[in-house]
């Protein structure tokens, strides 16, 4: 896949917010199910064992629906989706992580989340 623009990976993002926010949903149901199917594990009224299988199926498939936009799922809890660009020739990864409002952070392709920056103002 190619490379983002900033307004291209912001529309993508804002087409991807329904999907993100069924990975939430779905990764709280895995963990509460998986809790319950551990011995000495809470029961919960979302089921048991078939129901924590088709929850790992769905959450694969919304993974997968995120992957094929050409953005990268880089971690599910919390949620932290990348977006190839290039910023004044710089190879850099738009960043968006669970909680953030929009678009605003990016971080060099070669120095990983620790590099997380603000995203220029003049980046469009």
């Amino acid at each position: 896949m190619g490379l983002f623009t900033v307004a291209e990976a912001r529309a993508e993002l804002d087409r991807l917010r329904p999907v993100l926010d069924e990975i939430v949903t779905v990764r709280a149901d895995m963990v509460e199910l998986s809790a319950a199917l551990t011995p000495g594990g809470t029961p919960t009224d979302l089921g048991g064992l078939p129901e924590r299988k088709a929850a790992e199926a769905r959450l694969n498939e919304l993974m997968t629906t995120v992957q094929d936009t050409g953005a990268e799922l880089k971690g599910v809890a919390p949620l932290l989706v990348d977006f190839p660009a290039d910023l004044d020739g710089v190879p850099v990864l738009l960043c968006w992580l669970e909680g953030d409002i929009g678009l605003s952070w990016y971080h060099r392709a070669d120095l990983g989340f620790a590099g997380r920056r603000p995203l220029p103002a003049d980046a469009v």
